[in-house]
C-alpha cells in the first residue's frame, strides 16, 4: 500500500487524526497547488485544482498541527463531490 493510498484510508476513517502535513501532501498528490491569499490571509489556505478549476479552502489548524474533524468531513465530501476518491 503507497502513502498515498494509506493517507486515503486515514482521511476516511473517522476514528484517525491527519495532520495539515499530510492533508497537503494529499492535495498536491490529486494535482491541486496551494493558493496564496496575501498577508492577510492569516490561517485560511485555498487549494487549487487547475485541470477542474476546483478550490478547496481550509483553516490551518493550530495550536496543534492535527485537523478536526469538521474539517476532515468536509475534505471528504470535496473530494467525493469530485469523484477523486
Amino acid at each position: 500500500m503507497s502513502k498515498y493510498d494509506k493517507l486515503i484510508a486515514k482521511l476516511l476513517n473517522r476514528n484517525s487524526t491527519i495532520t495539515f502535513q499530510e492533508i497537503k501532501y494529499l492535495f498536491i498528490k490529486l494535482g491541486y497547488i496551494e493558493r496564496s491569499m496575501g498577508k492577510t490571509s492569516g490561517s485560511r489556505v485555498a487549494y487549487y485544482n487547475r485541470e477542474t478549476n476546483h478550490i478547496i479552502r481550509i483553516h490551518k489548524p493550530h495550536p496543534g498541527n492535527e485537523l478536526k474533524d469538521y474539517v476532515k468531513k468536509a475534505i471528504v465530501l470535496e473530494l467525493r463531490n469530485g469523484k477523486l476518491i
